[in-house]
């Protein structure tokens, strides 16, 4: 028995070398006792890998030997063939592997984030803190990079405003707060306003008003982030970082999370968040919040999506509450067993927004939750509050 080399394309370092222990000893039941793993191990890797394969294209059992490039997947293959049964033309059709690449962008963004400088870790953290408290710090929709024309809007926003306004408001609501023992940022999604230098939305092509270079953004977006860890942990012993994908930032949500992750690998009193899934949980005792930017899941689903996705916490905790941003408004809705809430935001409105009638205040909260009894104390600020008003 001997595979087909070209199989080596798509394997995996432990299918590769199933693969040439099989070519070498004559049989997957060779191989394996050559290897001193189980049969069915060799088997099923073989199996995957053939119809990994198959999906991009390679079979040559069935005559099909032009794979689609990594990042897209077999859609279906047309073969005609002549009266002797000789392959005469063949088309390949292929779509998008929107898993593949989100993987193949992560993979990206690690390798270069790997060279990024490393902040060194603070001697100590603040001495007196109160243990049983855990202050939540979420943002809703920040928009970094959109632009707003007063005359046309009523409200002027740039990246200088955004990067004054939310820096001067998380100094604010920090300074306000108690000294507890955890601190979480939320980013809520939509932290960039936009996810290309095109300035459109990836999923309807909408355009957006933009302030400035894609490169501007995302520079006024890490910077901003990072002030808003750096002001947390004067006041906090430990910092969770979550940023929560939104449907203006698919990819720029998890870039800003593995370089946020990778900037403070030596600080152990920052834990960055970098699952790339569209919901987020963190627990504090009886305490347990789920974060969700809202664009791909309703409100009343929710409290199903928690029960099931952390079935053991939703048993042990008493206080459950879902954080969402995307409709720019405040709204609260209890549900058996959980709340669901959608936050505000900072940024003014762009001319979409105008346009379209919507109105919400803007602000932004600190949320004090004590281990065993829950929320305990909200803190406001509102642009209008801060030193340099926007």
């Amino acid at each position: 028995m001997k595979l087909d080399e070209a199989l080596l394309d798509f394997a995996t370092d432990r299918e590769k070398e199933y693969l040439k222990a099989v070519n070498k000893h004559g049989s997957q039941k060779k191989a394996a006792q050559a290897l001193s793993v189980n049969r069915r191990a060799v088997d099923k890797a073989i199996a995957r890998l053939k119809n990994r394969a198959s999906r991009q294209g390679y079979s040559p059992e069935h005559d099909m030997k032009r794979p689609v490039p990594d990042g897209f997947h077999l859609k279906g293959t047309s073969t005609l063939y002549d009266g002797d049964g000789n392959q005469k033309l063949q088309w390949v059709k292929s779509n998008i592997d929107h898993e593949r690449q989100t993987e193949i962008f992560r993979e990206a963004v690690e390798g270069m984030a790997d060279t990024l400088p490393r902040i060194k870790p603070r001697k100590s953290g603040p001495e007196d803190i109160n243990a049983d408290l855990m202050t939540v710090y979420p943002i809703g929709d920040a928009h970094i990079g959109m632009l707003s024309w007063p005359e046309e809007t009523g409200e002027d926003w740039n990246l200088e405003i955004a990067e004054r306004v939310h820096c001067e408001a998380m100094a604010d609501l920090v300074d306000r707060s108690p000294a507890s023992d955890k601190a979480v940022v939320i980013n809520l999604g939509d932290w960039f306003h936009a996810d290309n230098m095109q300035g459109v939305t990836q999923r309807s092509g909408h355009s957006l008003d933009m302030d400035g270079r894609y490169a501007k953004m995302v520079r006024v977006g890490v910077k901003v982030m990072r002030l808003c860890i750096e002001r947390a942990l004067d006041k906090h012993r430990e910092v969770h970082v979550i940023n929560v994908i939104g449907n203006h930032d698919d990819t720029g949500a998890m870039f800003l999370s593995i370089c946020l992750h990778n900037v403070y690998e030596n600080e152990p009193r920052v834990i960055v968040d970098t699952s790339p899934s569209a919901f987020h949980y963190i627990r504090h005792g009886k305490v347990l919040i789920g974060c969700h930017h809202g664009h791909s899941c309703k409100p009343d689903a929710l409290p199903g999506v928690m029960a099931t996705d952390r079935a053991k916490d939703w048993g042990e905790s008493e206080h459950r509450y879902w954080y969402m941003g995307h409709v720019h408004h405040q709204a609260l809705k209890e549900y058996a067993g959980v709340t669901v809430e959608s936050f505000r935001t900072l940024a003014a409105k762009d001319a979409y927004a105008h346009w379209g009638g919507y109105r919400a205040q803007r602000d932004t909260k600190a949320i004090v939750h004590h281990r065993e009894l829950g929320e305990v104390s909200r803190i406001h600020v509102r642009p209008e509050m801060l030193k340099g008003a926007a």
